[in-house]
């Protein structure tokens, strides 16, 4: 890696629209986990049919252009999820026009409830910065070798940290036991199930952007303090 890579003052022609679709698929993926559903033998929130996909992403950021740069996503991340679940609060209390009968239906779907948001935010930063902790790692103990041991490996922890933590904040207390129970196990076995399916796709696309931009950071002498937003100049 070069001494401007390592600054951080390279301009990556596909960095930010994969960061723009992690920041989508967060933002719907919250949205979606408003409805609990059940597929086959699976009891799962919604969102989960898209949030897997975040970690992909994740894995990948940190994968080609480090620690340091996926911070700054998850962050970027962090905040957009934040500025929504104002918006939407904001829009729920304030008074409905006279003639519009949809507020019960807006606060069903959209209302902010803070255990919710509370739980989103929390896992969420948990998680994400959990997998891409421990993608860097594994990848400077492996020498760049076995990309699926550190996909994998990551993902199952991240998600499982995430998957706990939300379900536990946003849910205890709300439901039997027995039904969060069920819903922690099945979100986390879908979530990871999808990261091992996808991992022929990952390693394309990964071998796909080091090509495209001439870039393999392995993270040596960074601070992975998670608070610390930019990239060293």
């Amino acid at each position: 890696m070069t001494d401007a890579e390592q600054s951080g003052k390279v301009h990556f022609r596909y960095f930010d629209v994969i960061m723009a679709l992690f920041v989508a698929i967060l933002l719907i993926s919250n949205l979606a986990s408003t409805k609990i559903t059940s597929l086959w033998l699976f009891t799962f929130d919604g969102g989960t049919i898209l949030f897997p996909l975040s970690y992909i992403f994740g894995d990948i950021l940190t994968e080609v252009y480090g620690y340091q740069r996926s911070r700054k996503v998850i962050w970027t991340g962090f905040g957009a999820a934040l500025l929504m679940s104002l918006v939407l609060w904001i829009v729920q209390e304030l008074p409905p026009a006279a003639d519009w009968p949809n507020q019960q239906a807006y606060e069903t779907l959209l209302g902010f409830v803070p255990r919710i948001v509370l739980a989103s935010l929390v896992a969420y930063f948990a998680g994400a910065f959990s997998n891409a902790y421990l993608m860097s790692k594994l990848k400077i103990r492996t020498k760049g070798k076995y990309l699926w041991v550190r996909t994998i490996g990551s993902t199952l922890l991240g998600e499982g940290i995430d998957t706990a933590i939300f379900c536990l904040i946003a849910f205890y207390g709300t439901m039997p036991d027995s039904l969060l129970i069920s819903i922690i196990i099945s979100n986390y076995i879908f979530k990871s199930g999808v990261e091992i399916v996808f991992t022929p796709l990952t390693y394309r696309i990964v071998a796909f952007l080091k090509k495209r931009e001439q870039v393999d950071v392995f993270d040596t002498g960074i601070s992975y303090n998670p608070f610390r937003y930019f990239v060293k100049e």
